[in-house]
């Protein structure tokens, strides 16, 4: 016979253990964000696995996580970082960088003095014929594919939990 506070710590131990995946504790430095290349197995533009990539802090405290999702026909590139880790090498970022999802912006002085017949090196970034970027900050992991992996596990938990109690 089990003493009877065994299921109470055993509920305890399995609502400690689902994962958190959308919330701030507000113990955290800043911004967690998941960093990943449309190259990458599991990091597509909607079918995306967070076990794969567990996510990073962004270097900066007002931070914001990007998906960045370019198109080329039926070609799609996404990737996921933070806006400051994107701000070194892009220069299409669109100015607006609220909550939601907006086209880039036109560097009209990009490649203005380079005469360069190599198509690969793409010096003007017109290869893809759509590129969108797509802002959060409010929560962490806000940059990965919609998915309701993490209310799957509080239904789980909350059944397990009231299945103790009665």
């Amino acid at each position: 016979m089990l003493p009877p506070t065994t299921p109470l710590i055993v509920a305890t131990a399995i609502l400690l253990a689902v994962p958190a995946i959308s919330f701030k504790t507000g113990l955290e430095d800043g911004l967690i964000c998941n960093v990943c290349v449309g190259t990458h197995p599991g990091c597509g533009e909607t079918g995306f696995d967070y076990r794969w990539y567990w996510g990073k802090m962004c270097p900066r405290y007002n931070d914001k996580c990007v998906k960045l999702i370019e198109k080329k026909g039926a070609e799609v590139m996404v990737t996921r970082d933070c806006l400051s880790n994107l701000e070194a090498f892009r220069t299409d970022i669109p100015a607006d960088k609220y909550e939601g999802c907006r086209s880039a912006s036109k560097d009209v002085k990009l490649g203005q003095h380079v005469f360069n017949k190599i198509e690969e090196l793409d010096v003007y970034r017109n290869h893809y014929d759509n590129t969108t970027y797509c802002f959060c900050d409010f929560d962490h992991w806000c940059n990965g594919a919609h998915h309701m992996i993490g209310t799957g596990w509080v239904v789980v938990g909350f059944a397990i939990f009231l299945a103790i109690l009665h």
